[in-house]
């Protein structure tokens, strides 16, 4: 799967501009796919040159035009060949906050504390937006696309849990320690 893969399935249930493919990206696959702001509009000329989508502009009054995106028949047929492919393993993304727990030990209590409180903080943030999102979406929701959210949903409350319990079992570490 790449940006190319995750354009063309946008564009295979409705015409989008550059912004509203970026707003999507940022938005609604976030949850499951990382992709760059700088790599999007030249990943669209790409694609256009090479037949997988058409530009079409659209005259605005008082605004500048619009330039609205529309798969092709070949891109079509590429996406297809994507979905009908073997299918990816998932990769994790690089995680900075795990790399400084794996290390925890060496950061001392306090500061342990502080950073899983601020990513639990982090977590429930995300998980209330992820949460409103499907109250606003899940009626115009095919239920493939509820799938994904409620996965996203359930990984937030696993990481929330998970984080909760170790800072019991810190907590208990550190009174062990002090004797209280």
């Amino acid at each position: 799967m790449n940006s190319q893969d995750v354009i063309l399935g946008m564009l295979m249930k409705e015409s989008l501009t550059g912004y509203e493919i970026k707003q999507l990206l940022e938005d609604v696959f976030a949850y499951f796919y990382s992709s760059s702001y700088g790599t999007i509009y030249p990943m669209l000329t790409r694609m256009e040159k090479e037949g997988l989508i058409t530009k079409e502009i659209v005259l605005q009054d008082g605004k500048p035009n619009k330039n609205v995106l529309n798969i092709t028949d070949k891109g079509r047929d590429c996406f297809n060949a994507y979905l009908q492919g073997p299918l990816e393993e998932d990769s994790t993304k690089k995680s900075d906050f795990m790399m400084r727990l794996y290390f925890g030990e060496f950061i001392g209590y306090d500061k342990l504390v502080a950073l899983l409180k601020q990513v639990q903080e982090d977590t429930q943030k995300k998980l209330n937006q992820l949460c409103e999102k499907h109250l606003l979406y899940k009626d115009e929701m095919h239920p493939t696309q509820i799938i994904c959210i409620q996965i996203g949903i359930q990984e937030y409350n696993a990481k929330l849990e998970t984080i909760a319990q170790g800072l019991l079992s810190i907590e208990q570490l550190e009174q062990g320690k002090s004797g209280v």
